[in-house]
């Protein structure tokens, strides 16, 4: 079993928003993510995808952008981004699923195989350039949320386990700077950590070893619309 890994899908089943107003490299995205989904991925397999997935407003046209996933291949583990407005209320959203393959992680974990994903959605920290004095309320509430989705993944975790946390924000800043999500990392022994949120020129290291802990970016267009292997 592998565990791969891929983020900020932005996905427009009904075309209101394409993704190549940002950019030329956007074309097609989607065909260009399923094509390397089918190349690599068995049924056996996981897939992480940390949020930013659809751009719909409401669930139920979030629900047309979650379909066209359930044909690709592999188990599929969910947390929400900043911009899945549609993602309000985990009980009905577990309970609208169309595909039993679907897992959504919201500050809570789930066991795979050898593997347990602890999954929430993360902030802005405090150096990033979008952070500023108004966000450390949201940062604060977000670790807190971060450390109750670990304490779920303790519960589950087995000798041998290799423990995942998933995460939409970048979970440091470029400085690498300690911040309470690395430390919450740190101190639950997560073996590799996912990310997205990160778009455009703006850089971020893909890959990142800090304090024992291996961080990987994932947004698709860092990766070229290419899914991460992670395990």
């Amino acid at each position: 079993m592998k565990i791969y890994a891929i983020s900020d899908l932005h996905l427009s089943s009904d075309d209101s928003k394409p993704m190549n107003v940002f950019g030329g490299n956007w074309e097609g995205h989607f065909e260009k993510i399923k094509a390397d989904w089918r190349k690599k991925v068995t049924e056996e397999d996981a897939v992480l995808i940390a949020g930013d997935i659809s751009w719909a407003m409401k669930l139920s046209g979030a629900l047309g952008d979650l379909k066209e996933l359930v044909p690709l291949p592999g188990k599929k583990i969910f947390i929400r981004g900043n911009h899945d407005y549609w993602w309000n209320g985990i009980t009905k959203l577990r309970d609208s699923a169309p595909d039993p393959s679907f897992v959504f992680l919201q500050t809570d974990a789930a066991r795979v195989g050898n593997f347990v994903v602890a999954g929430s959605r993360g902030w802005s920290c405090p150096g990033s350039p979008d952070y500023s004095e108004r966000d450390q309320k949201l940062y604060l509430r977000e670790a807190e949320r971060f450390r109750m989705a670990l304490d779920c993944a303790e519960k589950l975790r087995r000798e041998g386990d290799t423990l995942i946390a998933m995460i939409h924000y970048p979970p440091f800043n470029l400085r690498g700077e300690d911040t309470l999500f690395t430390g919450l990392f740190e101190a639950h022994g997560v073996d590799k950590a996912v990310f997205g949120h990160v778009h455009g020129p703006a850089y971020f290291p893909l890959y990142t070893l800090r304090n024992g802990v291996e961080y990987y970016l994932t947004s698709c267009d860092k990766t070229d619309f290419r899914l991460t292997e992670i395990c």
